[in-house]
């Protein structure tokens, strides 16, 4: 089976990556960042190319949601098979006479960032059982973990990441401007925000929550608040604390 990747970023090089540590053959991988696809060519042999898209059997489609309609219309090729590797998306949205699907993988991906790739959640749609048996293949080839899952469901899994990964890493953000605002190096944290994570691995989070919010310890909400004098981080802290309140009926 000859397979492409569209896409030259985070996901495509992991995808990339992925296919490489499997001895599972890409033909090519097709972008509009040349120098990102040289990269990903060199890292994992694999051939690039910005201005064709070689015939294929199934073709992965990873670059921003924005631009995925329009790069689905460079696959000419009739009843292939086409998935797009997002969470937000319809398998619908891909624009061509060929069979459309989805293969979204549920991590955060940083080129800079070794990742185990067995553990990474694959989630798969198609409009056949035989597409959904070629894409099932295909996943567990790299991850323990794949399953079947429609846009209905593909939507809240997406929204549940976003909430348990990139608001996490923006309060993470937050939280360093602070510690850098008063010389304290932010790896001090690092333990503790170490075992926070950790934790939900054998405790469900709701009853992992610690902190002055829950307790209801209002000496020490007033004391933070004192403390903070940039209204970004006074709003934060304090929606933040109202959820906890009323998620604990305080």
């Amino acid at each position: 089976m000859k397979i492409v990747i569209l896409g030259s970023g985070n996901v495509a090089f992991h995808l990339a990556k992925a296919f490489k540590e499997k001895n599972i053959a890409v033909s090519q991988i097709f972008g509009r960042n040349e120098i990102a696809l040289k990269e990903i060519s060199e890292k994992f042999s694999i051939p690039y190319s910005t201005e064709e898209v070689p015939d294929a059997d199934l073709y992965l489609i990873s670059v921003s949601d924005d631009s995925v309609t329009n790069i689905s219309k460079k696959i000419s090729k009739e009843n292939c098979l086409v998935a797009h590797t997002s969470g937000s998306l319809p398998k619908e949205i891909l624009q061509g006479n060929y069979r459309k699907a989805s293969f979204y993988p549920l991590q955060t991906f940083s080129k800079s960032k070794n990742l185990n790739y067995a553990e990474i959640p694959f989630f798969v749609e198609a409009e056949n059982e035989d597409d959904l048996e070629i894409l099932k293949n295909v996943a567990l080839k790299i991850s323990e973990n794949v399953m079947i899952s429609d846009y209905e469901k593909r939507k809240y899994i997406h929204l549940t990441a976003v909430f348990a990964c990139n608001f996490v890493n923006h309060l993470f953000s937050r939280a360093k401007e602070i510690s850098d605002a008063q010389d304290i190096p932010f790896n001090y944290f690092l333990p503790l925000i170490d075992e926070t994570v950790q934790k939900i691995h054998e405790i469900d989070p709701k009853s992992a929550q610690t902190g002055p919010a829950v307790r209801n310890d209002g000496r020490v909400l007033e004391l933070h608040e004192a403390l903070i004098t940039d209204a970004e981080h006074m709003k934060i802290y304090k929606t933040m604390n109202e959820s906890i309140k009323k998620m604990y009926e305080l």
